[in-house]
């Protein structure tokens, strides 16, 4: 079991292709998986054990009568419980949600059904995609797979636990203000947040409508290429799906970074924030690592951190608290507190400062877009700080201010977390690389190129079955 665990997509890929690996035994052994470490680390709220037998053995017969559809054919996965499944609750972690029903499966859930992958379950979450741990919740919150007593960040906590602790080779996440990339820097995994539109949103509980982003966490740079290839495509249910085909994310990914123009955004965590001293001296290491490998590595400066965050911080508040305006009148109490307090100051937004923060959106995206004219790709911090208690709700308020990902939400542009190393207590570090608007695939060129070069990506969480499970 433990050796199909860590399989990446890629390599049951081509084992199942030749088939040389049943689809019917990987999915068994990951669902062996989640029986023994869900007890503890708390990724999933839902199992599909069913459905993901049925899909599996659909899958295999289809391969054996020679219809392989891709790499995703017979390939396991699991959604954060955000996204819409036919039959099923989507219930965002929230008590206000556990009697819904979903009528139709979202745009994301279709377009893997039709690469053939197997649905696993529903992954934990905060509440609505904003709140926190908390015990308030109808499902325990996920933990951090690399110390049981740590936040593993969120929003998309369960999808970045389930792939660290190998229960799925791939999860579907959300990020409007780095909920894919939080939990990816804290879990030690890939997270990537596409361009604004590459990923439909249909079927998606929304948070932010302008900031909302669909995307894969996978522990392989490949295999995130490989999942956000089946995901990409224009939906004409989403307003905001691009209008274009999805670019090859994979035809250049080993291409290498030698001659390439790299921007280090290193004010964002050594001026405007300061950044704990373990995270600044890995990425500063990395940054060596790509000069290395041939990159042109260089600093770069745009608007200071805090003008970014408080341009994506207010859009995201007023749009936030539209979303649930009628649900904090009628049932403020199902709501976690974390989660109330997370929403209601949107109500306290003019409309006035929501548009001056619309047009500053548009400054700072022209600005960004500037930048790049002379950069392939940029890199700087994820998290300032590392992943604190997961019970000090103090502490995780305050690291969720003290980041970098915001500004790539409020430009649009894609940006993935890749790790960068251990601490001595043995905690994942991270940085991101970020690029122009639909050039995915020369951020996964230079993601690739520093992960296999650098090798923390072969490195997995110490979790076992037998571990307490632990209360607060």
């Amino acid at each position: 079991m433990s050796d199909l665990a860590y399989l990446t997509i890629a390599e049951a890929a081509r084992l199942i292709r030749v088939r040389r690996l049943s689809p019917v035994e990987f999915t068994h052994a990951l669902l062996a998986r989640i029986a023994a470490t869900n007890p503890t680390c708390h990724a999933y709220i839902a199992v599909t054990e069913d459905l993901a037998i049925a899909q599996a053995r659909a899958a295999e017969a289809e391969i054996m009568r020679g219809q392989w559809r891709g790499p995703m054919h017979g390939i396991p996965y699991a959604a954060k419980d955000i996204f819409d499944i036919a039959g099923m609750a989507t219930t965002c972690h929230s008590k206000l949600r556990i009697d819904h029903r979903a009528t139709a499966d979202a745009s994301a859930i279709v377009k893997l059904r039709e690469a053939g992958a197997v649905l696993l379950g529903k992954l934990a979450l905060h509440e609505f995609a904003t709140g926190g741990p908390t015990l308030e919740l109808p499902w325990p919150a996920a933990r951090n797979p690399w110390n049981l007593e740590l936040h593993p960040g969120g929003s998309s906590s369960g999808s970045a636990v389930a792939v660290a602790i190998g229960t799925a080779p791939g999860a579907l996440g959300t990020d409007t203000g780095g909920s894919v990339r939080n939990p990816a820097t804290c879990c030690g995994v890939i997270g990537m947040k596409p361009t604004y539109g590459t990923v439909s949103r249909a079927g998606v509980f929304p948070l932010a409508f302008s900031l909302d982003h669909v995307g894969p966490l996978t522990r392989t740079v490949e295999d995130n290429a490989l999942m956000l290839q089946a995901l990409a495509g224009h939906d004409p249910t989403d307003p905001a799906s691009a209008q274009r085909p999805p670019a090859d994310f994979t035809g250049e990914i080993n291409a290498g970074v030698k001659g390439l123009r790299i921007g280090v955004i290193a004010h964002f965590y050594s001026e405007d924030m300061i950044a704990v001293w373990e995270q600044g001296a890995a990425i500063a290491a990395a940054a060596e690592v790509l000069r290395q490998l041939g990159a042109e590595v260089k600093p770069i400066r745009l608007s200071s951190l805090q003008r970014y965050t408080e341009c994506g911080r207010t859009i995201h508040l007023a749009e936030a608290f539209a979303v649930h305006e009628r649900d904090l009148q009628e049932r403020p109490q199902d709501y976690a507190g974390i989660t109330r307090r997370k929403l209601l100051p949107g109500a306290f937004i003019p409309a006035i400062d929501y548009i001056k923060a619309q047009q500053l959106r548009t400054a700072l995206c022209s600005e960004f877009a500037t930048a790049m004219r002379d950069l392939d790709a940029v890199i700087t911090l994820s998290s300032l700080d590392m992943p604190c208690r997961i019970d000090d709700a103090e502490a995780i308020a305050r690291t969720y201010e003290r980041q970098c990902r915001m500004p790539f939400n409020v430009t649009g542009t894609p940006a993935i977390a890749v790790p960068t190393g251990f601490t001595a207590a043995g905690l994942p570090t991270a940085m991101q690389i970020a690029g122009r608007a639909f050039a995915e695939p020369m951020v996964y060129r230079v993601a690739q190129a520093y992960c296999e070069a650098a090798g923390w990506c072969d490195r997995h969480p110490p979790v076992k079955a037998a571990e307490r499970s632990l209360v607060w």
